[in-house]
């Protein structure tokens, strides 16, 4: 039997950018005893969920919603929408576009990568004017799909969706708009119907704040039509029969139960606090993050302003000073976990999450768990980035201030 020898005091700080933290609701409710999947009390259920989380997407279109990784939802994006040899235009914004290409290659179509190159590529959005340039020049239409990420988690950025779909339009380009928002949805503004995107892919993990192990399609009908004549192979991925048992607020196999469970408590928690003031709530956190990382004098790997994550900060390290190590520091020594530099980035920065139930108090904790394992580490630091976030964040605080009679 495994040996566990690190035993520390209180609640793990998981400040990684996602999996985030599941709040203790959400826990009680996947807690709850299994229901049959074919009674009149889980069809209830499900016709909640399927409405609720179109507010989500803000969508009048179907979702569909797998038992499965993020991973599966992005492949059930592409296997339902185009045929073997395709050519797609995907965009490099970082490690999890790259990913989507790899896979768009091993499904058999043929992704053509989009970029800035090297290292800067990763350090800024989707340049729509390019993906423009690109298909102003396929006058034979032969790229099919558009795809780019939404907020790339593994570098800090969240890129213009609506400017990309701007961009296809001016083009005159008859190309499925495909994207990725595992990291974004419930944490940054998004409008899958209003930024006439075709199919939107999602999972529970992140800023909504379930467990791994359910994903989203968010399908337009230009892209459910799309499905009719697309010739990947598919079966379970299949939209046609999900969505058709769907509208009784079933499924035609067995969904996961539990998580249902735990997705209607999140779009209570969600919807209860109201869209805008979870996206202002995460703003202000990613403000003050960012405020701590320039007062220690470190770099953020977002190098554009104008499309700062506002569910992760990347922090570049400075030269000769290993990010993985210094994350290793930080966990032996306060509990915490951050989130570990990707592919390229690898080695050169650590992510710190501040997503979901994210609050004042939790990121001032994690930022000077942060501050604490910089200095153990022997990282030189220009000033105390706890302050300066602590700062902008009570700046922002109206005082109540009674009189006692």
């Amino acid at each position: 039997m495994l040996k566990l020898d690190f035993h520390p005091a209180g609640r793990h700080f998981l400040q990684i950018p996602g999996p985030s933290p599941v709040p203790d609701r959400i826990l009680n409710a996947i807690s709850r005893p299994t229901i049959d999947h074919r009674g009149p009390e889980f069809g209830a259920l499900g016709l909640q969920v399927l409405e609720g989380i179109k507010k989500i997407f803000k969508t009048e279109q179907p979702v569909v919603i797998y038992p499965a990784s993020g991973t599966g939802a992005w492949e059930a994006a592409l296997s339902n929408t185009l045929s073997p040899g395709d050519t797609v235009l995907m965009y490099e914004t970082g490690h999890f576009a790259t990913l989507w290409k790899k896979m768009a290659e091993a499904l058999g179509l043929k992704p053509e990568f989009l970029g800035l190159p090297g290292i800067e590529g990763w350090r800024y959005g989707v340049q729509a004017d390019l993906i423009e340039e690109r298909l102003r020049k396929d006058a034979h239409h032969l790229i099919k799909a558009v795809c780019v990420v939404h907020n790339e988690t593994s570098t800090g950025v969240t890129s213009d969706i609506a400017a990309v779909r701007k961009a296809i339009d001016a083009a005159g380009h008859p190309a499925l708009l495909l994207v990725d928002t595992i990291s974004g949805l419930a944490s940054a503004e998004y409008k899958h119907d209003d930024w006439g995107v075709d199919v939107t892919v999602s999972g529970s993990q992140k800023g909504l704040m379930l467990p791994p192990g359910i994903s989203f399609n968010a399908i337009s009908e230009k892209a459910m039509a799309a499905s009719k004549s697309a010739k990947l192979p598919r079966a379970f991925w299949d939209w046609t029969d999900i969505v058709e048992m769907n509208k009784s607020g079933y499924w035609p196999y067995t969904p996961n139960t539990n998580l249902l469970y735990g997705l209607y408590e999140a779009l209570d928690m969600i919807l209860g606090e109201g869209l805008d003031n979870v996206f202002a709530r995460h703003q202000r956190l990613a403000e003050a993050c960012r405020a701590a990382v320039n007062t220690w004098g470190l770099e953020i790997q977002c190098a554009d302003p104008a499309v700062y994550s506002p569910v992760l900060t990347g922090v570049m390290t400075p030269a000769g000073f290993d990010a993985d190590l210094i994350r290793k520091v930080i966990y032996e020594n306060f509990n915490m976990s951050l989130g570990t530099g990707l592919g390229k980035m690898k080695g050169r920065m650590f992510r710190i999450g501040h997503l979901g139930e994210a609050s004042d108090l939790t990121l001032m904790a994690t930022l000077a768990g942060c501050e604490m394992g910089l200095k153990l580490a022997g990282v030189p630091l220009a000033g105390s980035g706890v302050l300066a976030a602590m700062d902008a964040l009570s700046a922002q605080k109206v005082p109540s201030l009674r009189q006692a009679a």
